[in-house]
């Protein structure tokens, strides 16, 4: 306490030194207005002491401030998708951040993609803001970081924790832009696993990474993959700790990705909107992008408290099936079962519906319509999805498409996936044991 009085003296001393002249022109000043907050913000400044805390510079006088939101976006542009990461960091310029929402972001650029923007190498962190440029990033640098690895799972820990702490929010919102590969990329499979691919190091996160990292950044309203193929049980169950929605798409995405501009201007101009409703306006301005080109796509977002039931009425299902022993069905199921992209990446309310449909034993069927309902009206809180007969990637129907895409094999099973939290902790893994066994 005595500290802190000597603090405010010396600090009321200072200001009376520097202020008396311009004391009658400046009526505003009011030495009862400073707070322990501004006193212990003055520490951050070292040797500069306390007269480099009085200069005559209002952003360095201000604390830190806590807003309604901050939205965090992590953008490893360091492969072929570079030149769609500046597009979108350019439509957030067309919105910007605001007094009640901050908007920061991490870009990363390797040679050899995109000349751009001065063709600049590394990594860079921005506070963005408004502009009326389109074609360039005007935004501060508030980091240069020069090169480093994106697709190393502590970095983007370093990020995440970085803007917590220099913009600090009420509710937090974390977007991951990359490619995406869900569980399972049957070309070179023990690699192509995760996301966040840093093609100048050759690494990305894995699913387990990707969990580990969100669990160290910590408490987030809303996380998102902006990237393919990255809503599925596997990658939910491992990253739903802290975590309040996960958004993501079971198909494949255009390499542009969410729709920026809409998605950021609609939350700053409702910055004390729920989490819930920042995980619709994510669905939403993305799956209204594509909507209007007829592009066929997926887009949903789940509630991480209901994994802990659903992991309970999917092992009663799996126990159900198992008793039955009617692996024909099954493996008839699989095979016909909406699927995206990789033959193994199919839906999973899709692949309960075909079973309860074809089998004949009660139990199963009771179990299956009881798993349904739940996916249906308490874990996936919102669904969308279009089909196309021409598009981007190809025509395609999603109609089967109900938020959650879940691994369901073929022909062989992949030993990694034991590795996984939702291996560990539910039936799944023995299921899929069971049903490819001859």
């Amino acid at each position: 306490m005595q500290k802190t009085m000597m603090k405010v003296a010396a600090l009321a001393i200072a200001f009376l030194f520097f202020h008396v002249s311009n004391a009658k022109a400046q009526n505003d000043f009011n030495l009862n207005s400073i707070t322990v907050s501004d006193i212990e913000f003055s520490e951050e400044f070292g040797n500069g002491g306390i007269f480099n805390f009085i200069r005559r510079d209002e952003n360095v006088l201000k604390p830190k401030i806590e807003k309604e939101w901050t939205i965090m976006i992590f953008k490893n542009a360091k492969n072929n998708l570079e030149r769609y990461g500046l597009k979108n960091v350019n439509e957030m310029e067309m919105i910007g951040s605001s007094d009640k929402v901050n908007i920061v972001v991490e870009l990363g650029r390797m040679e050899g993609y995109d000349s751009f923007e001065g063709d600049w190498i590394g990594s860079r962190r921005y506070l963005i803001l408004k502009d009326n440029n389109t074609d360039a990033v005007t935004s501060p640098i508030v980091q240069d970081l020069g090169k480093v690895d994106m697709g190393d799972w502590k970095h983007l820990v370093d990020f995440g924790k970085w803007a917590k702490a220099n913009y600090p929010a009420k509710k937090y919102m974390l977007i991951v832009w990359n490619h995406g590969t869900g569980w399972i990329k049957h070309i070179k499979p023990l690699k192509n696993k995760g996301i966040s691919y840093d093609e100048e190091t050759d690494n990305h996160f894995t699913t387990p990474q990707l969990g580990m990292a969100l669990n160290e950044i910590g408490k987030l309203d809303v996380y998102a993959s902006d990237a393919c193929l990255m809503q599925m049980t596997s990658i939910d169950y491992e990253i739903k700790d802290n975590i309040t929605y996960i958004v993501g798409s079971e198909g494949p995405e255009p390499g542009d990705g969410y729709t920026y501009n809409t998605m950021i201007e609609m939350i700053v101009s409702n910055p004390e909107i729920m989490a819930y409703q920042a995980a619709k306006v994510l669905v939403d301005s993305y799956s209204n992008q594509y909507q209007d080109f007829n592009f066929a796509y997926t887009q949903s977002f789940i509630k991480t408290s209901t994994l802990p039931k659903f992991r309970i009425l999917m092992d009663d299902w799996i126990s159900a099936i198992t008793k039955a022993g009617d692996k024909k069905t099954v493996k008839s199921a699989v095979l016909n079962t909406q699927n995206y992209t990789m033959k193994d990446n199919k839906d999973l309310y899709h692949f309960v519906s075909i079973i309860g449909d074809k089998t004949n034993n009660a139990a199963v069927k009771e179990k299956g319509e009881v798993l349904m309902n739940y996916i249906k009206e308490n874990m996936v809180a919102y669904n969308r999805w279009n089909s196309s007969v021409s598009g981007w990637w190809s025509p395609k129907d999603y109609s089967n498409s109900h938020g959650i895409a879940v691994y369901l094999p073929e022909d062989s099973y992949d030993n990694d996936y034991d590795d996984l939290k939702w291996a560990k902790d539910s039936n799944w893994d023995e299921f899929i044991k069971w049903y490819l066994a001859k």
